[in-house]
């Protein structure tokens, strides 16, 4: 039987990728290193055991101590598994600009997380690494493996990664690009693979706001780029750095799963970019792979999110639909406007309202548009509830028992104005240059909704 003796022996050997939509038109082979096939659903699944083994051996971690750590959360999915097969205890400390779904999930595995301000220098106390060896210092038989000081964390990808893109692609890999956080995955691979073929182009992809490509300012695309250089990071093997924004990383994490069927995170987005940038300057027979950290199962609430987008100027803000438009896709033979006038019978009005299926009228003093001559309301409701207790009504004037005027909206204003206007009444009165042109209610804007095709 081919059976696994625990869930780590399936972290590795994840497949390669030939990216289409996205690359298409470049003369290079673009091929992406599907790392959210981990049992964990990241490249940190490599990791995680590897440190946890290592420290076990230097007698570092023993018998039921605590795992502390500093991570963006997919470090902590790999150590969370690992512990949970060992029966250690997990402490992650993650700054605050990480997904939920990223904290639910180290939760989920039983560890306990700790949430500290991104917006900090790390040597701050309140920075997640500051804090982390504060929790480390304090905790007896506590134990952090620190992947950004750690030799393993190459180590790993050096044994594993590496030689995994060298029989994949045949030995014929020309370009590497991968995104640079504690520098360990680029360190590792790329160094296993300049070993094979010295002349192998390798390429950094960093966000905006790295310190490894310029200026440090805060940014939100999570798992990549740090404000510090790790012990891990071996920069001297990294022949070119390609820096990514955010809205562009995010835009294209949200074009590989679209085109290609590939749900990935941000940090993807940010490596495919700068892979699409180099293979455009290679030939043919170029062969480029970028790996593709981790799934976008855990950045739904955030990069997959248009309101989250919009909320930090991510996207632009969709089309302006203005309530004339609302208006003018009504559908059916009745017109537009149908008013009461204020000198009939309530009886008359009533007609008015069966014969158009209406549940509402505005009521006039003199047939016209003009606003001026608008001077209320019938509504079904109110006149069966007058009727219902003075029969006598349905001889009164409709002035006697109109309610007031339907709130007012400009035809050019946007549909949110109508959206408000409606939610404390079921109609309102769409005008124009003091001209009324017609009744918009709650029912009309759903059915706009419901049936309108996005631009």
């Amino acid at each position: 039987m081919e059976v696994l003796g625990s869930i780590l022996e399936a972290v590795g050997d994840t497949p390669l990728v030939r990216l289409t939509k996205v690359a298409g038109g470049v003369r290079a082979t673009v091929l992406a290193k599907l790392e959210m096939l981990n049992p964990g659903g990241s490249v940190k699944d490599r990791i995680g055991l590897r440190m946890i083994e290592a420290a076990e051996r230097q007698g570092l971690l023993r018998p039921g101590g605590t795992i502390v750590e500093p991570t963006s959360g997919n470090t902590g999915h790999g150590l969370a598994i690992a512990a949970a097969i060992h029966g250690y205890r997990c402490i992650f400390v993650m700054p605050d600009k990480m997904s939920q779904e990223k904290i639910a999930l180290l939760r989920a595995y039983g560890a306990e997380v700790v949430i500290t301000p991104t917006a900090v220098p790390p040597e701050s106390p309140e920075s997640y690494y500051r804090v982390a060896d504060r929790l480390t210092e304090e905790i007896p038989g506590a134990f952090q493996p620190n992947q950004y000081f750690n030799a393993e964390n190459p180590a790993a990808h050096y044994d594993t990664t590496g030689p995994e893109i060298w029989r994949q692609t045949d030995g014929r890999i020309t370009a590497l690009v991968v995104g640079v956080g504690t520098g360990g995955t680029i360190t590792g691979t790329a160094r296993y693979l300049k070993e094979r073929n010295p002349d192998l182009l390798v390429v950094g992809a960093d966000p905006e706001g790295s310190i490894y490509s310029g200026e440090v300012h805060p940014y939100l695309t999570e798992g990549i780029g740090e404000d510090f250089w790790p012990d891990t990071f071996d920069p001297s093997l990294v022949d070119r750095w390609v820096r990514v924004g955010d809205r562009e990383a995010f835009r294209m994490a949200r074009r590989i799963t679209r085109e290609e069927g590939i749900l990935v995170g941000g940090s993807s987005g940010t490596a495919v970019v700068a892979a699409v940038e180099v293979a455009r300057e290679l030939g043919p027979d170029d062969v480029v792979v970028v790996i593709l950290p981790d799934t976008g199962r855990n950045y739904l609430s955030k990069l997959y999110s248009d309101s989250w987008l919009l909320q930090y100027g991510l996207t632009d803000r969709p089309e302006v639909l203005r309530v004339e438009e609302v208006l003018q896709a009504k559908h059916g033979d009745m017109p537009s406007l149908v008013t009461v006038n204020a000198h009939e019978k309530v009886r008359q009005a009533i007609d008015v309202l069966q014969e158009y299926s209406i549940s509402q009228a505005p009521v006039v003093r003199e047939a016209g548009v003009d606003v001026t001559q608008f001077v209320g309301a019938v509504h079904e409701n109110a006149l069966l509830d007058r009727i219902f207790r003075d029969p006598d009504a349905l001889q009164a004037d409709v002035a006697e028992v109109m309610g007031p005027p339907i709130a007012l909206v400009e035809f050019d204003e946007p549909i949110e104005v109508a959206f408000e206007a409606l939610q404390h009444g079921p109609a309102v009165l769409v005008v124009k240059a003091g001209q009324a042109l017609g009744v918009l209610t709650r029912s009309d804007l759903l059915e706009f909704l419901a049936h309108r095709r996005p631009a």
